[in-house]
């Protein structure tokens, strides 16, 4: 635990998932929130009043009356900034912070195909946060970009890693059931999604970065690149009426042949790398195996280990493949704001803030 709290500013404020950056930095033990940065229609206004709060639990105390900076370096000084702005706007403003000094723990799509970028999740690749040492020399700042995944890729990157550990993974197959959390508000109208399902989800690449995600966060560092696994990924994703948590439905090919009991034996024991188990944001379990025929379901699962631990179930063979089975992630805390903050944690744990 730091000697003192650690500054720490949320751009993007006012936004879904700026709500829970919000959310989960209430009583962080290491991290205090200095400074709220929305756009420039929102600044000069306390949060409660700029805000039309969409969670279902309390905006926190701390937060109500905190006036709305601009999101620009001059108004927000902090040791780490959390971005939850939308890819265009992160485009522009996270170097600037980056070079200003601050570690920015991004929610953005911006920077993770970069070289020298860490795509992190930290139970499965946290020795990848090192690659900020690279990123430093290469763009000669004193600060770093780190991103988290998209929010699809994140439960079913964890159970691929564990797997791929064990049996090695080959191919890949998987079909998405996303949440609308993961549109943002207002999000996808009513008319469209009441008694439907979307097989599209947005405009933004959202099968192509499932399909290439993964291989960069299962890949290994090394010399300061990042060599990316060999993996092949076949994903369809589609936009359900569930207000949060991403299922996601699963079939692999692996390398050494396995039964759905060693599976599941091997996926309930993963525990991740050592550096990144005792941090506050710790899934703790990584992974929940469900037994029942009808688990797991988002409203029943997706808080599991505080929306942090990745739920699988229906393990069973596959007939042309070797394995299937269900994920289901979080996608606003494991797959968003809960994950910058995991990241966040590792920075300073690493002593690289």
């Amino acid at each position: 635990m730091p000697p003192s709290p650690i500054p720490v500013a949320v751009l993007g404020a006012t936004g879904s998932v700026g709500q829970r950056f919000i959310s989960l930095l209430d009583n962080h033990p290491w991290f205090k929130v200095v400074a709220i940065a929305a756009s420039d229609r929102s600044a000069g206004q306390k949060y409660s009043q700029a805000t039309r709060w969409v969670l279902d639990t309390p905006m926190p105390e701390y937060a109500k009356d905190m006036i709305i900076v601009p999101a620009n370096t001059e108004s927000v000084q902090a040791k780490i900034v959390f971005s939850a702005l939308h890819t265009e706007i992160a485009n522009e403003l996270e170097p600037q912070f980056a070079k200003a000094g601050s570690a920015v723990c991004s929610n953005a799509s911006s920077y993770r195909r970069g070289e020298d970028v860490p795509l992190l999740l930290p139970e499965i690749n946290a020795d990848h946060i090192h690659l900020v040492k690279q990123q430093r020399v290469n763009k000669n700042w004193s600060g770093c970009i780190v991103t988290n995944p998209n929010c699809t890729s994140t439960g079913l990157t964890v159970v691929l890693k564990a797997l791929d550990d064990a049996f090695g993974v080959k191919k890949v197959f998987a079909v998405s059931l996303q949440a609308l959390s993961g549109a943002g508000y207002p999000g996808v109208p009513s008319l469209d999604i009441m008694d439907n399902v979307i097989p599209n989800v947005g405009n933004g690449g959202e099968e192509e970065k499932v399909e290439w995600e993964p291989r960069k966060m299962l890949g290994k560092l090394n010399n300061g690149k990042i060599e990316m696994a060999d993996i092949r990924f076949s994903v369809h994703t589609n936009r359900v009426a569930v207000i949060d948590g991403h299922t996601v439905c699963v079939s692999v090919q692996l390398d050494n042949r396995t039964s759905p009991e060693e599976a599941a034996r091997v996926l309930r024991e993963y525990a991740g790398p050592s550096l990144a188990q005792n941090l506050p944001s710790s899934p703790r379990p990584v992974i929940s195996v469900r037994e029942e025929a009808d688990r797991p379901q988002p409203r029943l699962d997706r808080l599991t280990g505080n929306g942090m631990t990745t739920v699988v179930g229906r393990l069973r063979r596959d007939p042309i493949l070797d394995l299937k089975f269900v994920v289901l992630s979080h996608n606003t805390i494991r797959g968003a704001a809960g994950a910058s903050i995991y990241n966040a944690e590792l920075l300073a744990h690493e002593g690289l803030l």
